[in-house]
């Protein structure tokens, strides 16, 4: 029997989605949650979900930061995203959050089990419209890390202006209000910058931020000016 964990925000429909998957003979609703409440971890553990699901339609803007965060929270669990249309950019993001399917709700229940069970079988689907896109984005991320650039490089535009804050010695609230978004959102982030940079607080995040920095300062070497050639 295949645990399934159902997220959204919305109750009426995770509670209508849980009523058509309850009739499939081999899947079993374990449970269901908002992804916001502060004891999703808990919830993770007291369900032990083989696959999650989760509605980003509710999240707007926030959704990559959701998914990075279920990321984290469920390491090893295969995450399949619905979503209300295709968004071939955050279709991106999900892909780089690790999430494995991509279901567009229009698709019905049909395929959604479908997809299920082939992402409990560590199968990874994505539909055609946003495939391509997903995959030359993910080629360029390889690219870049092929070219080795610094080590923060691989933090988001808005992950290096929350630790541009932290650099600078400013709180998550203060942070949170030049940036325009929730103290949850800076709290978010971090979460993500530490775990991106391999450290395990906030300190080491800046110490390497600023290592970085120094590194990216100095000035480089004059090619043959050590063996005494002319400059």
């Amino acid at each position: 029997m295949l645990r399934l964990l159902l997220l959204d925000e919305q109750r009426m429909f995770v509670e209508a989605l849980g009523q058509c998957l309850s009739t499939v003979p081999d899947l079993w609703v374990a449970g269901s949650a908002d992804p916001a409440q502060v004891d999703l971890p808990g919830k993770a553990a007291a369900t032990r979900p083989d696959v999650v699901t989760i509605d980003v339609a509710p999240f707007g803007a926030r959704a990559p930061e959701v998914l990075r965060f279920l990321g984290e929270t469920f390491p090893g669990t295969p995450l399949v995203v619905l979503a209300s249309h295709s968004r071939p950019a955050l279709a991106v993001e999900a892909a780089r959050a690790g999430v494995a399917a991509w279901v567009p709700k229009e698709r019905g229940i049909t395929e959604l089990v479908t997809v299920i069970r082939g992402a409990h079988r560590g199968e990874g689907w994505y539909p055609p419209e946003v495939l391509g896109m997903v995959l030359r984005s993910l080629r360029e991320d390889v690219r870049t890390a092929a070219a080795g650039g610094g080590p923060l490089d691989v933090l988001s535009s808005r992950e290096r202006d929350v630790l541009d804050g932290m650099v600078e010695g400013k709180r998550a609230w203060r942070i949170a209000e030049e940036l325009f978004i929730s103290v949850q959102t800076v709290r978010t982030h971090t979460r993500s910058i530490l775990g991106k940079l391999n450290v395990h607080s906030q300190l080491e995040a800046v110490t390497l931020a600023r290592s970085a920095a120094d590194t990216a300062a100095k000035p480089k070497p004059v090619q043959g000016a050590a063996r005494g050639d002319p400059v």
